[in-house]
């Protein structure tokens, strides 16, 4: 008598079709508010110079033209490679930094005295506290994609499939690797966040220093 097939949990399924899809839905919806966002500078006038003091360096050294030049396609062209899926990890990290620098500027409050007091900054419209609710939520979703990537459904997927022959990469070899990709990993997010939360930047790229310390010490 054949032994009937153990039929796939639903829940098992549903993780397959996350896989391709959930990416898929985070790079459609960026794509199209950078997308918006890098239009509206293409098609409108320049209002950088109105804010010209308020950006962190080292763009405070460039000019209010150069630096709406780089928004305005870095936005339009990083939306395109968000909806094809190429380059989707450098992309993701170029808009987290880009986003970083626009709270920074626009949406950070100029002064507050408690994280009570900065979360009333969690607002789409500034009553007085800045308005980060939408960069935040953008910042929030771009991390899966630096973290994970474009998912199956796009031109980094094809390109891995074609690169690998279909098999799968190798997990992380050693623990002192392990350690290195998390002390990258570490000191890149901390860079854009300590321009707004130097505490919480500074502890980030501390770890990540004493991990890549320690990797080298273990050699």
């Amino acid at each position: 008598m054949q032994d009937r097939p153990i039929p796939t949990p639903l829940m098992t399924r549903i993780d397959a079709a996350g896989h391709w899809l959930a990416p898929l839905g985070l790079r459609a919806i960026l794509a199209w508010e950078f997308f918006e966002s890098g239009r509206e500078k293409l098609l409108g006038e320049n209002w950088f110079d109105q804010i010209a003091g308020q950006f962190p360096p080292p763009f405070s050294l460039l000019s209010a033209n150069l630096n709406w030049t780089l928004a305005t396609w870095l936005e339009l062209l990083g939306a395109a490679a968000l909806l094809l899926g190429l380059g989707t990890r450098f992309v993701a990290y170029a808009l987290i930094v880009l986003t970083v620098v626009a709270t920074y500027a626009v949406h950070w409050p100029t002064e507050w005295a408690s994280l009570a007091e900065l979360w009333q900054g969690y607002a789409v419209t500034d009553n007085g506290y800045g308005n980060f609710k939408l960069p935040l939520l953008y910042l929030v979703m771009l991390l899966p994609l630096l973290l994970r990537g474009a998912g199956p459904l796009s031109l980094d997927g094809l390109l891995m499939h074609r690169w690998t022959h279909g098999q799968a990469l190798p997990a992380v070899a050693t623990i002192d690797a392990g350690h290195a990709v998390w002390s990258a990993l570490l000191i890149l997010l901390g860079l854009p966040i300590a321009l707004l939360l130097p505490w919480a930047g500074g502890a980030l790229i501390a770890i990540g220093i004493a991990l890549a310390v320690l990797c080298r010490a273990r050699r």
